[in-house]
């Protein structure tokens, strides 16, 4: 019997020589090249950012309702918590203390914000913190808050403070909402009482005394 000739091997993944421990190889090479970039730029960025404070108390200066005030608080300490444990403004409420209710909202340079949600070593770089205890002179009602005294916008009162504070910042960027508009404006500040319509009427009103509509 003729012996039959042998047949060359040809390498795995076909003819281009490219075997699967060298793809394998190279796949790894470029992976490890991808980690170490990616650190890099991490690392980069993490330099850029601000400087690391903490883990223990740490001194900061918050500008709230026109005036500097000094405390010291541990860098995972709230805004909320600096306001009601700190300084003893406690017209900010914690109920939900996970953003969701309204009931802390407070002004940052004039815009609404959860007090909640923000730590006091981010507000303590030269914004400006209202509070509703700033919102109107002493002895002295803002006119967003004579309005919901006037339709009897609160029942337990204490979802109210955020809900003013709130209906503050609206209005300075809509002064002439409708019904629907506040409805949809205040949102995000819940009511376990139910007030909603008297709040309505209430930020309407507001809006209507500003413009002189009503005296």
């Amino acid at each position: 019997m003729a012996e039959q000739p042998k047949r060359e091997k040809t390498p795995r993944g076909g003819g281009n020589g490219l075997s699967r421990r060298d793809f394998l190889k190279g796949t790894g090479a470029a992976v490890s090249a991808g980690v170490l970039v990616t650190e890099d730029l991490l690392r980069a960025q993490t330099q850029r950012t601000s400087p690391v404070v903490g883990p223990g108390p740490v001194p900061v200066t918050l500008r709230i309702n026109g005036q500097p005030r000094q405390l010291t608080v541990e860098p995972r300490t709230t805004l909320l918590d600096a306001l009601r444990n700190h300084l003893d403004l406690t017209g900010a409420k914690k109920v939900c203390d996970r953003g969701t209710c309204g009931a802390c909202t407070v002004l940052l340079d004039g815009r609404a914000i959860y007090a909640c949600t923000m730590l006091a070593i981010d507000a303590a770089r030269g914004q400006e913190i209202t509070t509703i205890e700033g919102l109107a002179p002493q002895e002295q009602l803002h006119p967003v808050s004579a309005a919901f005294v006037e339709h009897d916008a609160q029942q337990c009162g204490f979802c109210t403070p955020g809900f003013v504070m709130a209906a503050v910042a609206y209005l300075r960027e809509n002064p002439n909402p409708t019904y629907e508009q506040v409805t949809h404006a205040l949102g995000g500040n819940l009511c376990r009482c139910g007030t909603y319509m008297g709040v309505r009427h209430a930020v309407v009103e507001a809006a209507l005394r500003g413009k002189g509509g009503r005296s």
